[in-house]
């Protein structure tokens, strides 16, 4: 059995290292490189959505997966209500919620606000590796959803 982390501190850095994470993969998604998602996983981490039938395993196919994304896509996704649980000195879990708005077709500028196409939760677990917590499994749960939207072009809206 693993050594709990009982020094106060130590738990709270963990925590922190793994909310950081779940930040993290949010920006990264909607501001930055979609694929670089894959680097916040261990080598043989997993994103699965059991409701749509999707398990991506490894960091090679999730940095595909997720790089494959629309490059007209906006998204803009709200996290909230984190709790991370330290299991042990190498082990943690968490729930986050999730709220997603989407479109696709965005070609720039402001457009009209929109539903959110997504309300769920992320359950993930976590693990340290060499020092550095990283994603060992993201699930997640949609009982929200619909799909998502193409707008038209700026000039022709």
């Amino acid at each position: 059995m693993e050594a709990k982390i009982t020094n106060p501190i130590e738990r709270m850095l963990a925590e922190r290292a793994c909310e950081r994470i779940i930040v993290d993969f949010i920006h990264r998604l909607d501001l930055g490189e979609p694929g670089s998602v894959a680097d916040l996983f261990t080598p043989d981490g997993v994103w699965h959505w059991p409701g749509g039938d999707r398990r991506i395993e490894g960091r090679k196919a999730l940095r595909a997966y997720f790089a494959s994304r629309p490059s007209d896509r906006l998204s803009r996704r709200l996290m909230t209500n984190l709790l991370v649980t330290v299991e042990s000195a190498t082990a943690a879990r968490a729930v986050s919620y999730l709220t997603t708005y989407r479109v696709d077709g965005y070609t720039g500028g402001m457009i009209e606000p929109r539903l959110p196409v997504n309300v769920g939760h992320y359950e993930d677990t976590f693990r340290a590796v060499d020092g550095r917590w990283l994603l060992a499994t993201r699930t997640v749960f949609l009982p929200f959803g619909t799909n998502t939207e193409r707008i038209q072009p700026a000039q022709s809206r």
